[in-house]
């Protein structure tokens, strides 16, 4: 396939001015709480979401007094949940207008959170060993190195601190999405893994997927997703596979396509 002359910069900006459009559209990610999940939060009643499931035993029990990153998990939702469960929270995200949501929970439950618009690949705004907990759900899909991802990870949690990430099974990736072959049930694989926009769509199909303001996706393999964390210094201590409850495609209603990790740093 033809390599398209996108740099990492190009796409960082395409996908920022995606997500600031799908904030403003209030899309599933962009749905501030109420008030009343905010005041359940606060009388121990909580949850947060890393997949659309419930999270495993002993993942994240108690929150109380954490310094947790919410890593490209800004929309108001995660991010004022562990705020008002006690959390000390950062939230860091490419669109400042999913930040805006998480700032407007905040100011209306009155709660204390810092927002940080950056980059997933680049955590260089924080201190080694600044937080105790990265909440990282679905959205390394946005970017073209996730090793990054990873090692900035490494670096920001403190020894014995925990990482817990999401992502899609890259097995989603490889099938042509031609709205007919859905139409009869058909899968027909089209895609090398790793998938990228950005060398695996043809030079329409690209054009085409840029000019609606679509996000541009990657889709990683497992050995980046999984073996990178454990080529940063993670330690792998949990897993997890979720069905998506609202199949997109085909291949949703015969396999969970939703992974899950938590992971951490030695001490």
């Amino acid at each position: 396939m033809t390599k398209f002359p996108l740099s990492t910069t190009d796409i960082y900006l395409h996908n920022q001015t995606v997500w600031d459009r799908l904030a403003r559209e209030k899309c599933d990610w962009s749905s501030p709480v109420s008030a009343k999940t905010i005041q359940a939060a606060r009388n121990g009643h909580w949850r947060v979401q890393l997949t659309p499931g419930e999270l495993p035993a002993g993942w994240l029990p108690d929150v109380r007094g954490l310094r947790i990153l919410c890593l490209a998990a800004s929309g108001g939702q995660q991010a004022p949940v562990l705020a008002a469960a006690g959390a000390n929270v950062v939230v860091l995200d490419a669109s400042r207008e999913q930040l805006a949501l998480d700032e407007f929970v905040a100011k209306r439950d009155g709660l204390t959170l810092q927002t940080v618009s950056g980059d997933m690949q680049d955590l260089s705004a924080f201190p080694d060993e600044a937080f105790d907990l990265i909440f990282h759900p679905i959205s390394n899909l946005y970017v073209p190195d996730i090793r990054r991802v990873w090692h900035e990870c490494f670096r920001v949690l403190r020894p014995g601190g925990k990482l817990l990430s999401s992502f899609y099974n890259p097995v989603v990736f490889i099938f042509d999405r031609d709205p007919e072959l859905a139409a009869k049930g058909l899968l027909k694989p089209r895609f090398a893994l790793p998938y990228a926009d950005i060398s695996d769509l043809d030079a329409e199909e690209l054009a085409r997927k840029q000019q609606k303001n679509e996000a541009l996706v990657f889709s990683h393999t497992l050995a980046a997703q999984i073996g990178g964390q454990l080529a940063a210094g993670l330690i792998l201590v949990g897993f997890d596979e979720v069905h998506q409850p609202n199949p997109r495609f085909i291949i949703d209603g015969y396999m969970p396509t939703f992974m899950a990790t938590c992971s951490v740093r030695p001490s």
